[in-house]
C-alpha cells in the first residue's frame, strides 16, 4: 500500500490543484526572470531619461506605457523606480511605470490569457484597469500634489555597473540576476498555490457564496488577500483562475490588478525609498481606484 493512496481524499485534491497550479505557471515566472535579468544588464535609467517627452502630459502617459516594451516585474520595481528618480526622471512618469510596467509587459499578458482558459477578456481588462490607475497617479503627482516623493535621507539603491563587462560576463551576468529573481518569485508562488488550493478543497461552499453575493465585500477580501500573497505578476493569474468560481468576475480582476501595485514585499521596499506621506496618499488611490474599476466592471461585463 504506497503513502499517497493512505492519505485522504481532499489531501490528495488540494495536492493535485497545487501542482497544476505551479506546472502551469513556471514557465512564465522562468521566462520573465530573464527578461528581468537582460533590463538588469543592459537596460540604464540614462537610456529611459534620454527618451522622455519634454511635455508634461506626454511624460504620463510615456511611464504609463513604456512598460510594455521595458517589462519589470513588481519583485524589484521599487528600486527600479528609485534609480529612475536618481537620474531626474520626474516621479509622474516613475510612479506611472511602476504601476503599469508589471502588468502590460508582453509576458504578463500571455500568461493571464493562458491562465483563463486562451481568452483575452481578463487579460485586457487587467491591463485596462492598470492604465487607469497609473493616470490617477501621474495626474495626481503632476498636478495636484508636489512630485517630490524620496526620502531626503533615503537610501541609495544599490546599483550594480555592468557597461565594463565583456559581452560573454553580461550574459553570464543575465542568468545570474535572472536565478536569483526565479528563486525569489517561486517562494511567492508555492504559497500563493497552496494557499489557492486549500480554499478550493476546504473552505465551505456556503461560506464563499455568501462572500460572493456581495460583491464589495469579495472585491475588497481578495484584494486584501492579493497583497498578503505577494505573488509575482507573471504567476498570480493563474492562482487567480483558480478562485473564480468561488469569488466571481469582479474580485478575482480586483485581485490580478492590484497585487503587482501593492504588495507586503513592495510596501516594505518603498518604506526605505519614499516619503511616508507618499506611500499613504499612493496606497489610498490605488486602493479606492481598482476598488471601483473593478465594482463597474463587474456590472458593465
Amino acid at each position: 500500500m504506497s503513502f499517497f493512496s493512505s492519505l485522504p481524499t481532499s489531501v490528495l485534491q488540494a495536492g493535485a490543484i497545487f501542482l497544476s497550479i505551479i506546472i502551469e505557471a513556471l514557465p512564465f515566472v522562468l521566462l520573465g526572470s530573464i527578461i528581468s535579468g537582460i533590463i538588469e544588464v543592459y537596460i540604464t535609467p540614462e537610456k529611459v531619461y534620454r527618451y522622455l517627452p519634454k511635455n508634461k502630459w506626454l511624460r504620463i502617459f510615456f511611464g504609463t506605457f513604456v512598460g510594455f516594451i521595458f517589462p519589470s516585474c513588481e519583485c524589484g520595481i521599487v528600486p527600479i523606480i528609485n534609480r529612475f528618480l536618481e537620474k531626474k526622471v520626474p516621479s509622474y512618469t516613475a510612479v506611472p511605470f511602476l504601476v503599469t510596467a508589471p502588468i502590460i509587459n508582453p509576458i504578463v499578458l500571455y500568461a493571464t490569457y493562458s491562465a483563463f482558459g486562451n481568452s483575452w477578456k481578463f487579460a485586457l481588462l487587467r491591463a485596462l484597469g492598470a492604465f487607469i490607475v497609473a493616470l490617477v497617479l501621474g495626474i495626481f503627482l503632476g498636478f495636484i500634489t508636489s512630485p517630490n516623493i524620496q526620502k531626503m535621507e533615503r537610501k541609495i539603491a544599490h546599483e550594480h555597473d555592468f557597461t565594463h563587462l565583456s559581452v560573454g560576463k553580461k550574459v553570464f551576468q543575465v542568468f545570474v540576476q535572472a536565478i536569483d529573481e526565479f528563486f525569489d518569485m517561486g517562494r511567492y508562488l508555492v504559497f500563493g498555490s497552496l494557499f489557492a488550493s486549500l480554499v478550493q478543497v476546504y473552505v465551505p461552499t456556503r461560506i464563499l457564496t455568501s462572500i460572493s453575493a456581495t460583491p464589495a465585500l469579495a472585491i475588497l477580501l481578495l484584494m486584501l488577500l492579493s497583497f498578503l500573497l505577494s505573488l509575482c505578476s507573471e504567476a498570480d493569474a493563474f492562482v487567480g483562475s483558480s478562485l473564480l468560481t468561488s469569488f466571481g468576475f469582479a474580485p478575482v480582476l480586483a485581485f490580478l490588478v492590484i497585487g503587482p501595485m501593492l504588495d507586503v514585499k513592495n510596501l516594505m521596499m518603498m518604506k526605505s525609498y519614499f516619503k511616508t506621506r507618499f506611500i499613504g496618499q499612493f496606497v489610498g488611490l490605488v486602493v479606492l481606484t481598482v476598488f471601483l474599476y473593478s465594482l463597474l466592471m463587474g456590472v458593465v461585463v
